[in-house]
């Protein structure tokens, strides 16, 4: 009994996951809970994202059903070649499944297919209306420019976005 007290004692913890009890409502526990992952998904046989998270958790039960990425998100998309067209990283995710909205926060990092980058601390992916939108401060470098402002809006490819409150600095071609 010693022997089999001392193993347990030396043997590596194993992470406790939420377990429910009868005082642990079903709908604040989530069904699945996922580490170290890395994902591919493919439309028509053509591999077009890949999304990297420490940990992802689906709640499938709650109301609204959600799935929440509390140690951060990595997201990439690619053309038919496989080169990376444009990507997104933030330091937390949420996404509602029912509405379709992507919530995403703390360094929030995108690169749109020109090669603009862009920079917030929090930002709105609606997918049902092909929506990107954001009331934080908003940091955009562009080749020749870089535009900051307050709030943001665009198309859900980071096209063709309005600043709502611009500053930045702008090259003036002085022969013009």
């Amino acid at each position: 009994m010693l022997l089999a007290i001392l193993l347990f004692a030396c043997s590596p913890r194993a992470e406790r996951v939420a377990q429910s009890d009868e005082s642990t409502p079903r709908e604040s526990m989530p069904v699945l809970v996922s580490d170290s992952v890395t994902t591919l998904i493919s439309d028509s046989g053509i591999t077009r994202y890949r999304i990297e998270t420490p940990r992802w958790l689906v709640f499938d039960r709650a109301e609204p059903n959600y799935q929440e990425f509390p140690q951060g998100i990595y997201l990439e998309q690619f053309d038919e070649d496989l080169s990376v067209q444009a990507s997104l990283k933030a330091d937390y995710a949420y996404y509602n499944e029912k509405e379709q909205q992507w919530t995403l926060r703390g360094n929030v990092h995108a690169l749109n297919r020109k090669g603009e980058q862009f920079d917030t601390q929090e930002l709105h992916w609606n997918q049902h209306e092909h929506r990107v939108y954001s009331d934080s401060t908003i940091h955009i470098t562009r080749e020749r420019s870089i535009i900051e402002g307050v709030g943001f809006e665009s198309n859900e490819e980071m096209s063709k976005y309005t600043i709502l409150n611009p500053t930045g600095v702008f090259p003036i071609d002085e022969e013009k």
